[in-house]
């Protein structure tokens, strides 16, 4: 793994993917002391042009930025996240784990494979955009 990431850290994920939106959203719920900054890539006004990376690379796999412009990349990104969390927390476990070797080639592999079948997964639609779903609450009976 890189060094560890100056905060704070910008996190670009597609917020229309309702697996990724959910994940990325926890981890700004969970972060209390503001080291986190979430950039959802699929707002309409998201311009990727000033970050030298394309949507594609974007949309492709999750990308972190820290303070000082060192780019995160898959599961390295994951782990600069998990960085912002204390090593008390499970998030901070996970951090110190992805970093053992049979452990983090697992990971790569896992991601790699989310990577590819992402873009197959529900998408989180306008109904759903503040955090409560109301599908079905409309049906009478």
């Amino acid at each position: 793994m890189p060094a560890k990431p100056g905060f704070p850290l910008r996190v670009f994920y597609d917020g229309s993917c309702s697996v990724c939106a959910t994940e990325v959203e926890r981890y700004g719920r969970m972060d209390r002391a503001g080291r986190l900054i979430l950039v959802d890539i699929s707002a309409p006004d998201f311009d990727p042009g000033p970050l030298g990376i394309s949507l594609a690379e974007l949309m492709y796999q999750m990308h972190a930025i820290d303070r000082a412009g060192t780019v995160y990349r898959g599961v390295e990104a994951f782990w600069a996240i998990w960085q912002a969390f204390p090593a008390s927390t499970i998030l901070g476990m996970m951090g110190a784990l992805i970093t053992l070797p049979g452990v983090n080639a697992v990971a790569r592999l896992c991601y790699k494979g989310f990577a590819r079948i992402r873009k197959y997964l529900p998408k989180r639609n306008d109904t759903c955009a503040g955090g409560s779903c109301r599908i079905g609450k409309d049906k009478p009976g």
